[in-house]
């Protein structure tokens, strides 16, 4: 697109890939987060230093903080992103709760609140017990607890309550049902400063492991295309009842009779959205530039195609067995070489991954003209991978491709805790 890139970082990144390929960077602070990612001053401090016109805040850390998209446009700068105020609704997830209820937007059986273990046993035991218990500013799988009985309740409540406080200022919690064997799909949408808002299919995240997504795949296998399309509408509906800017994405649990719910709204745009980009051949990030720009989109819904499919695999600096972090020296890193691939990676031979950060090394992208297709093209490509100085993924996702249920595309969010009681 022409743009000079200005990128920031911290002590402990200070010699990684990203910092060496921007036109400029600049340090903003020790290794904590705390003290350089999550320093809202410093990093705009910096954008007017450097005379940058806009910050693009990415995919975690401070993306949807009402607060740091406000301090950027109140600096005269452009946050490319959704407004602060959607931010802020969709960021508490009882407001979204209620705004998407409002909207006539199935959500989750749940509370608005709870304000102490007495009203949530009572009201655990009225939706019935699996229940959720979640904090309302939590995101990631941070924040949120599956509790099985009333003792399992009383156990986690006040250590969750804690948590939400430590992680996000606020210890408001509330309860939703548990769905049973669930899938955990979302949709993509996008919407300009002019009101258009379209959605750009779905994605099914349903391989995960402690709440948080290790493959996406889209079109979602063995969805049937009526639910499909309610989703689609669903989606939308939740994005306009917000006057939704820029990139989005809202999340559904499904359950085994394809009846769906609103989980939350992510207002910015996802690790996986790379899965989408390989669908349907457009540049999402892109497309967030020129909305913030104030440009109209540039296809209408009817003008946007899926062709044939796509899978995201999260490669991550950890134990295959037992999720842990494996922090350490990449000493080797070696792709598959395959025109389907694509790798969004931000370590090479010789970086070093820290432990103060998300231990996601890499994403690899693969696409295929058809579902079985892309499995194949996905195993061929990790055979030929290799990552040697420390623990990860790899043979997880080896495991997962070689299985009959995942090949068939009937899994759920309980995949791979399934998927290891098998190997133990």
């Amino acid at each position: 697109m022409g743009i000079q890139t200005v990128a920031v970082y911290s002590d402990a990144d200070e010699g990684m890939p990203f910092v060496k390929e921007a036109d400029e960077a600049y340090r903003i602070g020790e290794a904590q987060v705390n003290k350089s990612y999550l320093n809202m001053d410093a990093i705009v401090e910096t954008a007017l230093k450097a005379e940058a016109d806009g910050i693009h805040p990415g995919y975690g850390l401070l993306s949807e903080n009402a607060q740091f998209a406000q301090k950027i446009i109140s600096n005269g700068l452009t946050f490319i992103g959704p407004s602060p105020d959607t931010i802020e609704k969709m960021g508490d997830k009882i407001t979204s709760r209620k705004l998407m209820q409002s909207a006539g937007v199935p959500v989750v059986p749940g509370t608005h609140g709870i304000a102490d273990i007495e009203e949530a046993k009572a009201a655990a035991l009225e939706i019935g017990y699996p229940v959720m218990l979640k904090a309302s500013g939590g995101g990631g799988g941070i924040g949120m607890i599956r509790c099985n009985d009333e003792q399992a309740l009383i156990q986690h409540f006040a250590s969750t309550k804690n948590r939400a406080k430590a992680y996000f200022g606020t210890d408001e919690v509330f309860i939703e049902k548990c769905i049973e064997d669930g899938r955990h799909i979302e949709v993509q949408i996008f919407g300009d400063k002019h009101g258009n808002i379209v959605h750009l299919f779905e994605r099914n995240c349903s391989v995960q492991r402690r709440n948080q997504k290790v493959i996406e795949e889209a079109l979602s296998p063995n969805l049937s295309q009526a639910t499909r399309d309610k989703m689609y509408d669903a989606a939308l509906n939740a994005a306009k009842a917000v006057r939704y800017e820029n990139a989005g994405t809202v999340e559904f649990i499904v359950d085994q009779n394809e009846n769906f719910y609103f989980l939350e709204m992510n207002t910015r745009l996802q690790v996986e959205h790379p899965v989408t980009e390989a669908l349907t051949k457009l540049d999402l990030v892109k497309w967030q530039v020129a909305a913030a720009r104030g440009e109209k989109l540039p296809l209408m819904q009817s003008e946007i195609q899926a062709d044939g499919h796509a899978m995201e695999f999260r490669v991550y600096a950890e134990d295959p067995d037992t999720f842990f972090p494996s922090p350490g020296t990449i000493t080797s890193l070696k792709w598959g070489d395959s025109e389907y691939a694509r790798v969004d990676s931000g370590y090479e031979s010789g970086s070093k991954v820290t432990p103060f950060y998300d231990p996601m090394i890499a994403k690899c992208v693969i696409w295929g003209e058809t579902r079985e297709t892309c499995l194949s093209n996905a195993s061929a490509f990790f055979k030929e991978t290799n990552v040697e100085g420390i623990k990860n993924n790899i043979p997880l996702f080896k495991d997962i491709l070689e299985n009959e249920e995942f090949q068939k595309g009937t899994y759920s969010t309980k995949f791979i805790e399934q998927l290891k009681s098998i190997k133990k």
